[in-house]
């Protein structure tokens, strides 16, 4: 009876399902409680505060052309992070239990069920929810990611570049494709430096509206302009004392560059609607994927503002051009994914190392992190084989999605158009697919009247 602890909350309309969980789930849980329907999730979540929820991921209202699990998921974990989520679901909705999981979800089970499988999935759920209780939500979230350096000759150089000047304030222009780690890089020059112990502020410059430019990084005050209720710290206030990263600084528009070079200068701020000048002690790291020199040549990127960002200049190389370094990093990936899924994986097979290795890889490290995920969680043995990999999706998408890196205008156009034909449409999901965020995507697809 020891083991008899916690609460689940069943959401399936399947009356025959419910019941016959009814049975077998109070000689493991201390209280059950079922729904038909989601209709009444939300209130009985309040009230009845589980620790588990078992979600069908489809209900008969259709609401949401079969993905109302996703949706649920993603409300529950917003509503309550500390509630774990696992999906009951058909053996044909398998895909869409994996991404609830990349959502947030602990797990999935296929219908019909084993026992001890749904046995041991909702009271590992349970047992991790229940210790989850009172701790400090968000410890984990600021440990930063490990950089990885490989034994490629390139990423030796770099390490040793990022030895010599992590301690120093040089201001640095990361450049490299999409996925190549350039956040994860100025993550780790920050912890190397003497502001290790202060904030970093990141800030995703392309996709910040033009008309919040000004409002996000340096800041407002009271009465600025009509939804300006309080005042507001930038992201540049914010850092002080520590590192401000703007990622996709190439995105910024040629006119809001110019307000961005003077702060960098001066290193103070004037918030809209104020006029006094805010002293900043930053150290500032950017980040591109494209090529900045042939922007300046075309006028689109300003020529002192890139002299001003670019002291010290890293380029990281694609994944294509460091291979030795695929299956090293693949196994890093499935020691990360197999405890965050409770998979007993342990490695990779002879045929799964020659399949990446030949993988054209064009989302680089960030695609091989999703495949190997992706893996992991379909897998049913201790070791990933080439058959668990599923290579072809990879290299199906890297052609013709690839990565909006600095190519011509045609070409980009090109392949937006792909993208968003591939997506059917799906603007998130092309964004996704071309390694840019959606506001960047809708900028260049009104940029070529798509």
């Amino acid at each position: 009876m020891a083991s008899r602890k916690g609460k689940i909350l069943i959401v399936d309309d399947n009356a025959g399902i419910r019941q016959a969980l009814q049975i077998l789930l109070p000689l493991h849980f201390e209280q059950v409680q079922t729904l038909p329907s989601p209709v009444t999730l939300v209130s009985t979540l309040e009230r009845f505060r589980p620790d588990v929820v078992l979600l069908d991921m489809n209900f008969n209202t259709d609401i949401n052309t079969g993905n109302e699990g996703l949706y649920w998921t993603g409300e529950i974990r917003h509503m309550m992070p500390e509630v774990e989520v696992v999906l009951f679901t058909a053996y044909a909705d398998i895909a869409l239990a994996v991404e609830g999981m990349k959502r947030g979800a602990f797990d999935f089970i296929v219908k019909p069920w084993d026992n001890e499988k749904l046995l041991s999935t909702l009271t590992a759920a349970r047992d991790k929810a229940r210790k989850a209780m009172g701790r400090d939500a968000g410890k984990d979230s600021e440990k930063p990611g490990a950089m990885y350096w490989g034994t490629s000759e390139a990423m030796a150089a770099i390490r040793k570049t990022v030895e010599k000047i992590a301690p120093t304030d040089a201001t640095v222009l990361i450049t490299g494709e999409n996925g190549t780690g350039k956040d994860v890089l100025s993550r780790e020059i920050h912890a190397r430096s003497l502001r290790s112990d202060r904030p970093m502020v990141a800030v995703d410059a392309g996709a910040i509206t033009e008309t919040l430019f000004e409002s996000e990084l340096f800041g407002h005050v009271k009465g600025a302009f009509t939804d300006a209720h309080t005042d507001h710290v930038g992201k540049f206030e914010q850092a002080d004392g520590g590192t401000l990263f703007l990622d996709e600084i190439g995105n910024i528009p040629l006119h809001l560059q110019a307000k961005l070079l003077r702060v960098i200068q001066n290193r103070s701020v004037v918030r809209v609607g104020g006029s006094q000048a805010v002293p900043v002690n930053i150290r500032l790291i950017c980040a591109t994927n494209m090529d900045l020199e042939a922007l300046v040549r075309e006028g689109r990127f300003r020529e002192d503002l890139y002299y001003r960002i670019n002291t010290v200049h890293i380029a990281l190389p694609p994944l294509r051009e460091r291979r030795e370094d695929i299956v090293p990093l693949s196994e890093r990936f499935i020691s990360q994914f197999a405890e965050k899924y409770h998979r007993p994986l342990t490695g990779l097979d002879d045929s799964a190392k020659a399949v990446l290795e030949s993988g054209r890889w064009g989302g680089n490290i960030r695609e091989l992190q999703n495949c190997i995920e992706k893996a992991v969680i379909l897998s049913e043995g201790t070791v990933l084989s080439s058959k668990d990999i599923q290579l072809e999706q990879a290299k199906a998408v890297a052609p013709s999605a690839g990565t909006l890196k600095a190519i011509s205008d045609a070409e980009e156009e090109r392949l937006i158009r792909e993208a968003v034909l591939h997506s059917n449409g799906n603007i998130s999901a092309a964004a996704k697919m071309l390694g840019v965020s959606r506001p960047t995507l809708y900028a260049k697809m009104k940029k070529y009247g798509l």
